[in-house]
């Protein structure tokens, strides 16, 4: 979509015109349901989230500030919806602060190589708390200070969680590579393009994704 195009679309949602509103919906759908989808347990649920995204954006577009990138703008909103969801309706229980939580390790995981679904699949698969806490770290770019912050939990815990977090994806991933040994899932015959191998949490970010949304 170009920028006047753009431009042109946030002018009639500020008049509250719904077909304008309807053309950015499905312009940003893709971009804003792959947001929502790293939170979410399921489609279902990250459908329910984005729509209340989309509902904020209707109501409150005339914040937005054109001087920023209305990309960042509408993924902050619905990032901070999809927190917004899991702290109202899922009552994350978050696990006590590790004393020597200070040094987070970032050791390899396995030499595996996965497309974008697959690694979406493993991330929902994660216990809430630490989806959440991974998504923002690792995903975001946000720091455990500022996590600790969004979400009223320490900073201890955002690293105890996050650690947690990769060791039950490193062991997703080791369970997919003993799947594809045996040719019984994630094989190369199965119609799975790799994309890159997952060598450190940081990857996810900068490779992979490659969503940051803050500015």
């Amino acid at each position: 979509m170009g920028e006047e195009e753009l431009r042109q679309l946030i002018g009639g949602c500020i008049k509250q015109d719904r077909s304008s509103q309807k053309m950015l919906y499905k312009a940003f759908y893709g971009f804003s349901m792959g947001i929502c989808l790293r939170y979410a347990n399921n489609r279902e649920e990250a459908a329910e989230v984005m729509n209340q995204g989309f509902y904020k954006v209707f109501t409150r577009i005339t914040t937005y500030d054109t001087a920023r990138p209305f990309k960042a703008w509408l993924g902050k909103i619905m990032m901070n919806v999809s927190i917004d969801y899991y702290r109202a309706n899922l009552k994350m229980a978050y696990t006590e602060d590790l004393d020597k939580a200070e040094h987070v390790s970032n050791g390899d995981m396995p030499d595996r190589k996965l497309n974008y679904d697959d690694l979406l699949g493993m991330i929902q698969k994660l216990p809430n708390a630490y989806r959440t806490v991974f998504n923002l770290f690792a995903i975001e770019g946000y720091s455990h200070d500022e996590i600790a912050g969004m979400l009223d939990i320490s900073s201890g815990t955002s690293k105890s969680n996050l650690h947690k977090a990769r060791q039950k994806l490193k062991q997703m991933i080791s369970d997919a590579d003993s799947a594809s040994n045996n040719n019984t899932g994630y094989s190369s015959g199965m119609g799975y393009s790799p994309i890159v191998a997952i060598n450190k949490v940081v990857d996810m970010q900068s490779v992979i994704f490659n969503k940051n949304i803050r500015g």
